[in-house]
């Protein structure tokens, strides 16, 4: 739906399924009740997650003239897809596994670029479009330097074919589509530092050559290309659990070129942490209901003192360390509901929403916005609300922040 000049949707990576006619499916049953409510009158925008297994369903053209006459009788459009997880997502171990098969691989290529021709087959005049991705790979499987630099110019060489394929449907088309690569923690790519370092040394300088061989372009139209059609997916949850400021953020991209595709709203958990062991107890006895086996939760703790940061890979290692550590707060990766701020003794990272909120109001980094809380089924029943209720009170909580702010 449009909102203060944003698409405004959520993701359907919310709901369980990996087969277009699970997909389909999903979409029929949850897609019109929200509409009713968050959008009546108005075109209902969609964001789509297509598993790999969907992807190679929906391509086929009878299927896809399905699905487009059913987004015409129901006032629906698709603006934006979710491209980051490849394969299963729910109801099984995903963990570090979501970044599999990463941007090293040719897999992941043709799964992007048939993402892509669905998105430009779906996609309405006049609008643009994009997909979300992985941040090239998760950084732990690279167990060297040499490994990672490896895996860094496989990965650009890779993108930069996205990118010759963007550039030719622009050139043919007319259209406009962009890939978002989505910085998460543990990620080749976590930080806003990082994503800066990666288009100097690596994006640009690689990606460069690349089109200029590939298309005939120069340098400077190269690198033009590489930076409108390959953005970043900023999701608030992400960059919060990094302890990133979102004006900040924005300001650094902006001043080096970078360009944010998609705003994928969300919240991470927030824990100050007790300085007795009796309060100690009682956060552990919280937070044990968050352990999880499907889902990463890495944490990044902070001592506020000296600033120093500590990462864990998941919530059951940081756990371990709670009696004893001098941190004072801890920030999960874990995507609870972004209407919630607290939950009794710990809090989330809605005020940062809020930032991002006030702050595109008046410098509207891009257009697409994606609230996308996954974790519906694996969240403690205290906090597990029915899903499609649930999904109508995101967004219109999302709705009246925009006007507040």
């Amino acid at each position: 739906m449009l909102k203060n000049g944003f698409h405004l949707t959520y993701c359907t990576n919310i709901h369980p399924g990996e087969s277009w006619s699970e997909t389909f499916e999903n979409i029929k049953e949850y897609i019109p009740g929200i509409k009713r409510e968050v959008s009546a009158e108005k075109p209902f925008g969609i964001g789509l997650r297509l598993s790999n297994e969907a992807s190679l369903e929906l391509i086929d053209p009878e299927k896809l003239k399905v699905f487009k006459d059913w987004l015409s009788a129901n006032n629906c459009y698709v603006f934006t897809f979710n491209g980051f997880p490849y394969g299963g997502f729910h109801r099984q171990v995903v963990k570090d596994e979501v970044h599999q098969p990463d941007w090293t691989t040719r897999e992941r290529v043709a799964y992007t670029k048939r993402l892509l021709d669905i998105l430009s087959a779906l996609l309405p005049e006049g609008m643009d479009g994009g997909i979300s991705t992985s941040p090239l790979s998760y950084r732990f499987w690279h167990k060297d330097r040499d490994e990672l630099e490896d895996a860094f110019r496989k990965s650009t060489l890779h993108l930069a074919a996205v990118a010759e394929k963007l550039y030719k449907i622009q050139q043919s088309k007319g259209q406009f589509l962009h890939l978002d690569i989505e910085p998460e923690p543990d990620g080749m790519l976590q930080n806003t530092a990082e994503v800066i370092s990666y288009y100097k040394d690596w994006l640009v300088p690689i990606g460069s050559i690349y089109l200029m061989n590939h298309l005939g372009l120069s340098a400077e139209e190269a690198e033009n290309c590489l930076k409108e059609h390959i953005r970043i997916c900023y999701d608030v949850c992400h960059f919060a659990v990094v302890y990133e400021k979102p004006e900040e953020i924005f300001k650094a991209f902006k001043a080096e070129g970078i360009k944010i595709g998609k705003i994928q709203i969300s919240a991470a958990l927030k824990v100050n942490l007790p300085t007795d062991l009796e309060g100690r107890k009682e956060v552990e006895r919280i937070l044990l209901p968050f352990v999880e086996s499907t889902y990463l939760h890495q944490v990044v703790a902070k001592n506020n003192t000296n600033g120093k940061l500590i990462s864990f890979k998941d919530l059951p290692q940081a756990l371990e360390t709670l009696m004893e550590t001098e941190m004072e707060e801890w920030r999960i990766h874990f995507h609870v509901p972004v209407f919630l701020s607290d939950y009794g003794k710990i809090s989330s990272t809605q005020s940062d929403i809020q930032d991002v909120l006030q702050y595109i109001q008046t410098d509207q980094v891009c257009n697409h916005l994606e609230v996308e809380t996954y974790t519906w089924e694996v969240l403690p029943e205290s906090v597990n609300l029915d899903l499609g209720n649930s999904i109508v009170r995101e967004l219109k909580w999302v709705g009246e922040n925009f006007k507040a702010s």
